[in-house]
């Protein structure tokens, strides 16, 4: 007979006991999921690892950005200052980002409440005129 390493010849497996064919099924059937979980794994395990390096250049280019928007912020006020004081251009850029800020935050806002609550109302409420609709037929129909 052929080793556990290799796979049986057909002359092999057609003389066989159905409950030698039935072990030997079980057994690379075992074998196979073995494999395949041992497969997913190391899959899912290199992923992780691409998944992990990945999320730490979001985050140094995240904080590159930051520097970035804080360099720009002093190129703005160093900019209006040319015209008046320090102070005033920092102000004024301040002032410029509070607006962008609240714009934001009150659009945002708006979005969620439209969404809240997180339920189909539109369908509920269809839903309702089933019921009702139903229960007028059903009285009407047992008149």
């Amino acid at each position: 007979m052929s080793t556990p390493d290799q796979h049986p010849t057909q002359d092999e497996l057609r003389g066989a006991p159905a409950g030698e064919l039935f072990k030997r099924l079980s057994e690379d059937t075992s074998q196979l999921v073995k494999l395949e979980i041992e497969l997913a794994k190391t899959e899912m395990t290199a992923k992780g690892k691409q998944l992990g390096a990945g999320a730490g250049l979001i985050g140094a280019a995240a904080l590159f950005a930051f520097f970035a928007f804080a360099a720009f912020t002093t190129l703005l006020i160093a900019l209006l200052s040319t015209g008046m004081k320090t102070w005033i251009a920092a102000a004024i850029v301040m002032v410029i980002y509070l607006v962008i800020a609240a714009v934001a935050g009150l659009l945002g806002k708006g979005r969620i409440q439209k969404a809240t609550p997180p339920v189909p109302e539109q369908t509920i409420e269809t839903v309702k005129e089933d019921v009702e609709w139903a229960k007028t037929r059903g009285t009407s129909a047992t008149r």
